[in-house]
């Protein structure tokens, strides 16, 4: 049998000598509150008390594909501020603050990420890990800078060739390491 009635975050669901917290909640000094707005559900056959949210945040897992604002590169890596998922514009509950190592950037070998990504690029990637911070990897044909724009005047850069990128502005060419489908993605 399940009780289930409105809650609040931090509002007191539960007692841990009666119930485990489990999804959308948390236990502090012995008592279970809620950790979102939702419906809670205490199981009276499984002893747990639960928030089950009628629009859950989207949290990031492994396998997701999202799209991320490359903040800045280093020689052996770069970090990225993921702001939406792959087909679901909601936003991101959790850690959005993620890194991309030089080894998973390509399929070829790169001993330096600022030849295949800037800062300011948005990128197509996929989470590879989410312990103890959030990875993203680039290395397949879909995945990798989907929009960039010139250093020098901040035009969009026009695809030239596979890995190329020319500002017809600037007349100026750039190496990426490009997803497929550059330019064609409406970010």
């Amino acid at each position: 049998m399940k009780d289930r009635k409105e809650v609040f975050p931090g509002d007191e669901v539960a007692v841990e000598e009666e119930y485990l917290a489990s999804e959308g909640t948390f236990a502090s000094d012995g008592v279970i509150y809620a950790s979102q707005i939702g419906i809670l559900e205490l199981d009276q056959e499984e002893m747990t008390a639960r928030v089950i949210s009628p629009n859950p945040p989207n949290i990031l897992k492994e396998g997701d594909i999202v799209f991320a604002i490359v903040a800045d590169t280093r020689s052996t890596m770069a970090t990225a501020d993921v702001v939406a998922t792959d087909g679901n514009l909601r936003g991101i509950g959790g850690e959005t603050y993620a890194t991309i190592h030089v080894s998973k950037i390509s399929p070829g070998y790169t001993d330096d990420v600022s030849k295949e990504l800037r800062k300011g690029d948005r990128i197509r990637a996929r989470v590879i890990g989410t312990r103890p911070s959030l990875q993203l990897a680039t290395k397949d044909e879909h995945f990798g800078v989907v929009r960039s724009l010139c250093s020098k005047c901040k035009t969009e850069l026009v695809r030239k060739g596979k890995t190329q990128l020319y500002c017809e502005n600037c007349d100026r060419s750039y190496t990426r390491k490009l997803a497929d489908d550059y330019g064609n993605v409406i970010f």
